[in-house]
């Protein structure tokens, strides 16, 4: 008797010694599934490591517990955002050491780790990687929300703008295209782990739909547009810029000065309108020196720069006739936490020099603008990364997406590659041209099919002049796309209710 006792007990210690030998493997197969992920990244061309990095992933996250599975996912997330955001290091690092830069990647592992922990409870449904990689898109939709408004840095799809995934972005957007590349990850290793003709229909359905997805068009529908833009350049000086406003506003008057002597000398064509970086002056509206540049081109100008009125200062563009001066502006409505907008003063010093700056001013309508003869779709730098600020723009009927930029103070990183890639993925996701005029590079001229048709060095000074379609169809996902997030949300949120209710039936007949 006593030994049949023993045998029993000894069961379940068993079982947990053996699930314990896998925990460490386990993590150690999402350490390099998170740096694979980042490496599909651009400047990198590696668009296929993503899908590797899922299927290392969804192999790490099978046969074990929600506990376990949620340290997983925050490894997972940790691995990925660490080298994906070191750029923080260069723009803070000097003056507050590693602290925002580990502790925003730590914070943004949160949700990697609340994917992990619920893909338990997805595991028990038939289909069960493409609820998984519903609830992925789910936690990238939460993490571009919450908190104070997100951070939608580094999603998957802002990776693949090299690869065969890019023409899903007209169908479904950012949603759409990461769906797609975390599916396949997970199929292609359920399938590698459990064959069956079953496992494989989700697989063959993923790879005819990205293959028969249709190269986006890139004809003219309105005409075209010879455009300019200018990169007056700045130094890498980090957080020096703080005091270097007048330095900026110097080098893009004489930048935009050499473009109007080459107009004139012929050696570049004449523009239609011309384009200055984000936040590349000061100006309160009334500016002669900007009047004689803007005189002296001849040609409609949008200028990036902080505008101040009675009501405080904004992140703007404004419209800068040549014999009007300044008209219309837009200003950036997603401003970045900690440095457009201080929350939580009270702590806020330990993680930004800003603290002491008021906020600015956040806008509160869409980004179209016109100037010369042609509609305009504004986002402001950190708004690319929104869905909605271009969304809203080209489905007010912009014909040209225009997407300023001031990414000097980040050092010569990646981040300005991260963020034109954002660019790439929004001319697709919206059958437009994308042009990024940045103050310190990369500037670029993106065609409607995500393709860099021309772009410049980073610090140095620089112009582009090129002439781009005017494109005036609206794209699924530009009618649909917030449809399409909406319904992968549900989808994530009823497959993991349906796995809780099959988790606790079968506890409950378990016992």
């Amino acid at each position: 008797m006593s030994g049949v006792v023993t045998g029993r007990a000894d069961g379940p210690w068993r079982e947990r010694l053996r699930a314990l030998r896998h925990v460490p493997l386990r993590h150690a197969a999402a350490l390099p599934a998170g740096v694979l992920l980042h490496l599909s990244f651009p400047p990198r061309l590696l668009w296929w490591t993503a899908p590797i990095a899922f299927a290392l992933l969804w192999w790490a996250l099978q046969r074990t517990t929600v506990r376990r599975a949620a340290l997983v996912g925050f490894v997972f997330g940790l691995a990925f955002f660490l080298p994906h955001l070191v750029w923080i290091q260069d723009f803070l690092g000097r003056e507050f050491g590693p602290a925002p830069w580990i502790g925003l990647s730590a914070l943004m592992a949160v949700f990697t780790a609340a994917f992990g922990a619920v893909v338990p409870l997805l595991c028990r449904l038939p289909g069960a990687p493409l609820w998984a990689a519903a609830a992925f898109v789910l936690q990238e939709s939460l993490r571009g929300r919450i908190p104070l408004n997100g951070f939608p840095w580094g999603r998957v799809a802002f990776g693949q703008v090299e690869g065969p995934y890019l023409p899903l972005a007209a169908f479904g957007g950012a949603p759409l295209v990461t769906f797609a590349v975390v599916a396949t990850g997970f199929t292609v290793a359920a399938l590698l782990t459990r064959p069956s003709v079953l496992r494989a229909v989700p697989v063959l359905v993923l790879v005819l739909a990205v293959i028969g997805v249709p190269a986006p068009p890139t004809d003219a529908q309105d005409g075209t547009r010879t455009v300019a833009l200018v990169q007056g350049n700045a130094p890498d000086l980090g957080l020096g810029l703080l005091g270097a406003r007048d330095l900026l506003r110097r080098n893009h008057l004489t930048v935009t000065a050499q473009l109007a002597d080459e107009i004139r000398a012929g050696t570049v064509p004449r523009p239609d309108l011309v384009l200055w970086p984000e936040g590349a002056t000061g100006t309160d509206g009334t500016d002669p020196a900007i009047d004689r540049a803007v005189a002296d081109l001849g040609v409609p100008t949008l200028i990036g720069a902080m505008y101040r009125d009675a009501g405080g200062t904004e992140n703007a563009v404004v419209a800068w006739g040549p014999r009007t001066g300044p008209g219309e502006r837009y200003a950036k409505q997603e401003l970045v936490p900690f440095a457009e907008r201080i929350p939580l003063r009270p702590i806020a010093s330990l993680v930004t020099p800003f603290v002491d700056v008021p906020d600015l001013v956040a806008g509160d309508r869409p980004g179209r603008i016109d100037l010369a003869d042609t509609r305009l779709g504004v986002g402001i730098c950190y708004e690319v990364a929104y869905d909605r600020v271009l969304r809203e723009a080209a489905t007010q009927g912009a014909e040209l997406l225009v997407v300023p930029t001031d990414n000097a103070w980040y050092g010569p990183g990646e981040m300005t590659y991260q963020q034109l890639a954002m660019a790439r993925l929004r001319a697709v996701e919206h059958g437009r041209t994308a042009v990024v005029p940045a103050l310190s590079g990369v500037s670029a001229v993106v065609r409607p099919d995500g393709s860099v048709a021309r772009s410049t060095a980073m610090y140095t000074p620089a112009t582009l002049v090129e002439q781009v379609p005017l494109r005036t169809d609206i794209t699924p996902a530009t009618r649909w796309g917030g449809v399409v997030e909406a319904l992968f949300v549900a989808a994530a949120a009823g497959g993991c209710l349906a796995g809780a209710v099959r988790h606790r039936r079968r506890r409950g007949g378990a016992g």
